[in-house]
């Protein structure tokens, strides 16, 4: 949970719909599961068009906002701040999504906060 609040965080910093992304888990004996979360997706990329089009970005835009996305998720301050938040998490033992994502959004904007320069 806390690699899909920071995966969306940086998403929404860079100017590009987070619902872009998505990170479910079904295991091999959930295959209905899997069809339904796939097909969802699918149809919501659908609904939003291509990348850009949602976010009123050229193509060269989105370009390079992913280039800014992946040069901040490369940087070693954003892997030790999410580090610590990863900590942070342990260390309290609440595993609900608005709890990590909320110490994730937290701990990173620090690190991120040029993304949204």
């Amino acid at each position: 949970m806390g690699v899909d609040a920071l995966i969306k965080k940086v998403l929404r910093d860079v100017g590009i719909k987070e619902e872009r992304f998505s990170l479910q888990w079904a295991s091999a004996a959930e295959a209905p599961l899997f069809v339904k979360l796939i097909t969802d997706f699918t149809e919501d990329m659908k609904a939003l068009g291509p990348i850009g089009e949602a976010e009123g970005l050229s193509k060269e835009e989105v370009q390079e906002r992913i280039k800014k996305a992946l040069d901040a998720v490369s940087s070693q301050k954003v892997r030790i701040s999410f580090g610590n938040a990863s900590k942070a998490v342990r260390k309290d033992g609440i595993w609900t999504a608005e709890h990590i994502n909320g110490i994730v959004n937290t701990k990173m904007e620090k690190s991120l906060a040029s993304l949204s320069k």
